[in-house]
């Protein structure tokens, strides 16, 4: 199977010759009689309802995508529609003066009455078409599997289709290039794929702060890339020099938000390294892929590790040795309640209204077992926090 993608194609010049036969629904023509919408193995239009095909209509009125479109070349050069077809035809229909929609006021519109500002905005939309080539077995076996699972597009093709461009096509050379020899660096802290656009939203989501859609916009007839380059190398490079250590939870961590929240803080890379290491050999750190904020942040919220909690049957052992106590000295089970001067100093607490809490504190050096295990109640535990 040869797949060759087109995208300068637009609605136009699929209307151009556009037939149709209502009452067969058969032999429906375009592209200037190259184009067989629907051919014998496609089931007839259904699109006909007053909503689908209005919504097709809508979508190239508002300039988003109308998704992928599948044709087949045949043996004599001609083409058909493999998939594609409802929305071809709704379009067409429209342009030919066939189908109408309702505007705010209710009042139907046909293309004709459009203003030429509308018109040319729906006559000139490229469409994004695959034209495959193959046996006849091949083409009917992939027209099924497109209709039982589809290939839709992510959200960063819908923008890419959208805010088509010199700056798209730049930025999809860098960015969306297989071969490009930075692939390997970049995936060690990337996830995704390359071919899906997805290092190229990363980038773009860096640069612009998580505002895609205005960054594509702005920048839509760039004929250069320069400041997106820029700004995903200084996070990348920033990264590696901070971290010496390439490990795969790294991948996928929001990088652009934490270049910009530490790249001006200074960083020992060999200490760095040290403490990586010695986190991620850790068995009572559950969260490995929170380490290096952990790190970038001082080492201070512990809540990124999700430092494993105390079992069960150490919290009720630990309970039942405090309490035994305290009764027998006739003050609270919670060491710090017993300690004060107010109402709970004497109050034996329930299970339940107690929390188990690390005697030293996992952040230095403390270990989650019996031997460093307190009973608080759970006021005085919130308070305690990491002291």
């Amino acid at each position: 199977m040869k797949t060759t993608l087109l995208t300068d194609i637009s609605v136009e010049d699929i209307c151009k010759g556009f037939v149709y036969n209502e009452l067969e629904g058969k032999g429906l023509f375009g592209w200037g009689g190259k184009l067989t919408i629907q051919p014998e193995y496609q089931r007839n239009y259904i699109y006909a309802d007053g909503k689908k095909d209005v919504a097709v209509v809508r979508s190239l009125m508002s300039g988003y995508p109308l998704g992928l479109i599948y044709f087949v070349k045949t043996a004599d050069g001609r083409y058909e529609v493999l998939d594609g077809q409802q929305r071809i035809t709704s379009f067409g229909r429209f342009r030919t003066g066939k189908l109408a929609v309702k505007d705010a006021n209710g009042m139907e519109q046909y293309y004709d009455g459009l203003a030429d500002d509308l018109k040319s905005r729906i006559s000139d939309a490229k469409l994004t078409i695959y034209v495959c080539e193959g046996e006849e077995s091949e083409i009917k076996e992939w027209f099924k599997t497109i209709n039982i699972a589809g290939v839709p597009l992510n959200e960063q093709e819908l923008l890419n289709a959208i805010y088509s461009g010199t700056f798209v096509s730049a930025a999809k050379e860098e960015f969306s290039n297989s071969q490009n020899a930075n692939v390997q660096k970049w995936s060690a802290y990337i996830s995704g794929s390359v071919n899906r656009q997805d290092f190229l939203k990363t980038a773009l989501d860096w640069v612009s702060r998580g505002n895609i859609d205005g960054y594509m916009s702005k920048h839509r007839f760039d004929t250069d890339i320069n400041e997106l380059k820029t700004y995903f190398n200084s996070v990348i490079d920033w990264i590696s020099g901070v971290f010496s250590d390439v490990e795969s939870e790294m991948r996928g961590l929001e990088w652009g938000r934490l270049y910009e929240t530490y790249h001006k803080t200074p960083y020992d890379p060999v200490e760095v390294s040290n403490k990586v290491q010695a986190l991620m050999a850790d068995p009572f750190v559950k969260n490995k892929k929170g380490i290096f904020e952990y790190i970038l942040g001082g080492e201070q919220d512990t809540k990124l590790l999700d430092i494993r909690i105390f079992e069960e049957t150490t919290k009720r052992s630990v309970y039942t040795i405090q309490t035994k106590m305290a009764t027998e000295q006739g003050v609270s089970n919670c060491p710090l309640c017993a300690m004060g001067h107010e109402a709970n100093r004497t109050r034996i607490w329930k299970l339940a209204e107690m929390d188990a809490d690390h005697v030293s504190a996992w952040s230095k050096g403390g270990a989650t077992d019996i031997s460093n295990c307190q009973m608080l109640c759970k006021t005085h535990n919130r308070a305690k926090g990491n002291r």
